[in-house]
């Protein structure tokens, strides 16, 4: 029998089981609602986009454009291979800020780096920095001193003045001033300055004739019996270290230098007995190569005439030698020593007979009476010999005399 439809029409059994069967059956809304909910149970097999539910007022086939963006976020909830494959998209626009990071290790090593590149810079004085005027003078050398600070509060300008205009006077008074030691060749020179220590050069060029006439080269004095040097070089003073002085000397010139002289500073100071003052005897005079010689007479009349206060010989040598040229270098100091030993005498200076009194500093500590400080003048000034045996001739020209030899009366 057919059943009859809730319209009136009647179906037959085909139909009826048909319209079960479809009854049976999920209807596509169902089937739609159970994918949602697997989806939602299982969140590896969502699909990258989610279908968009159309709104009332949105026209079909058209998706709404805030409903475009929403992906944005799903996307980050995706499997983790698509976390994986999404993650190497994404350094290369937070590698920038990650590079601009430094790790504290090497931060460490920048801070000490540029802390050794501040010490540095700190150490070293950058060219247009000026220190100041006392860190400059602890730092320089003596000669910087003294042109900074000249003693007497002068300035370096008027110290430098007076100083060359005292030269300039002593070198009118001793035209024939000239090293006041017997010598024909640079071997004698070197041994009668060594001996000249401790002793007047008088006396030296007394006692050198004998002994360049038994050992006239340094190959027959560095032969020689230390006995029989000793016996001629006993009126000098000192003869034993004397005798040791010449020998070695001798020695050494003949071990190292050929048996010549050597006309280097660098090479004369290695001889035994022989300093910077007696090297610079040797090359200003035997070779002519400027050099200050700082004896006694020039160290203490450079300090009378406050051209410097120090008492080092090295030091006086390079303070003194900043205020000259140094091709006045030997000529100024035969004149300083020629004025020391004839006029400024150390106990009893003859001020009043000065021909640089108006230009010293220091005038008034001898006698200033003209009369009584002209018997005080020594050797030609004095009316008396000389140093030399054999003086040059321009100094007889002068009036200088001849010293007598050793025993003469």
């Amino acid at each position: 029998m057919g059943e009859r439809a809730p319209d009136g029409s009647s179906k037959t059994g085909k139909s009826a089981k048909k319209a079960v069967g479809a009854e049976g059956e999920t209807s596509p809304a169902k089937k739609a609602a159970k994918k949602v909910t697997k989806r939602a149970a299982n969140p590896a097999e969502t699909p990258a986009e989610k279908p968009v539910e159309k709104s009332p007022g949105t026209p079909a086939g058209k998706k709404p454009a805030p409903a475009a963006k929403k992906p944005a976020p799903a996307a980050k909830k995706t499997a983790p291979g698509k976390k994986a494959a999404s993650a190497k998209k994404t350094p290369a626009a937070k590698k920038t800020p990650a590079a601009k990071k430094t790790a504290p290790s090497e931060t460490a090593a920048t801070k000490t780096t540029s802390a050794k590149k501040t010490a540095v810079a700190k150490k070293v004085k950058p060219a247009d920095v000026v220190l100041p005027a006392e860190a400059v003078v602890e730092k320089a050398a003596p000669v910087k001193k003294i042109a900074v600070r000249p003693p007497g509060g002068e300035s370096p300008t008027a110290l430098v003045r007076r100083a060359r205009r005292i030269n300039r006077e002593l070198a009118e008074v001793y035209p024939y001033a000239h090293p006041e030691l017997d010598f024909e060749n640079p071997f004698q020179l070197l041994v009668a300055t060594v001996l000249s220590a401790q002793t007047t050069d008088l006396r030296v060029n007394q006692t050198t004739p004998a002994l360049f006439a038994r050992y006239p080269t340094p190959e027959d004095l560095a032969a020689a019996d230390p006995d029989e040097v000793e016996q001629i070089l006993r009126p000098c003073g000192f003869f034993r270290a004397k005798t040791r002085s010449v020998i070695g000397l001798s020695k050494s010139l003949v071990e190292n230098f050929d048996g010549e002289v050597p006309g280097r500073l660098e090479d004369l100071v290695t001889l035994p007995g022989v300093g910077r003052k007696t090297a610079f005897v040797v090359l200003g005079n035997a070779y002519g190569r400027p050099g200050i010689t700082v004896d006694t007479h020039f160290q203490r009349l450079v300090r009378r005439w406050k051209w410097t206060d120090e008492t080092d010989p090295d030091k006086i040598e390079a303070a003194v030698g900043a205020l000259f040229p140094k091709s006045e270098w030997t000529d100024l100091s035969h004149h300083v020593i020629w004025h020391g030993r004839r006029i400024c005498h150390a106990r009893k200076p003859a001020c009043g007979a000065c021909p640089i009194a108006p230009l010293c500093p220091a005038y008034g500590e001898g006698e200033t009476d003209p009369e009584k400080a002209k018997k005080l003048l020594k050797y030609e000034k004095g009316g008396f010999p000389g140093q030399r045996l054999n003086p040059p001739q321009a100094y007889l020209d002068a009036g200088g005399r001849p010293a007598p030899p050793l025993g003469a009366a």
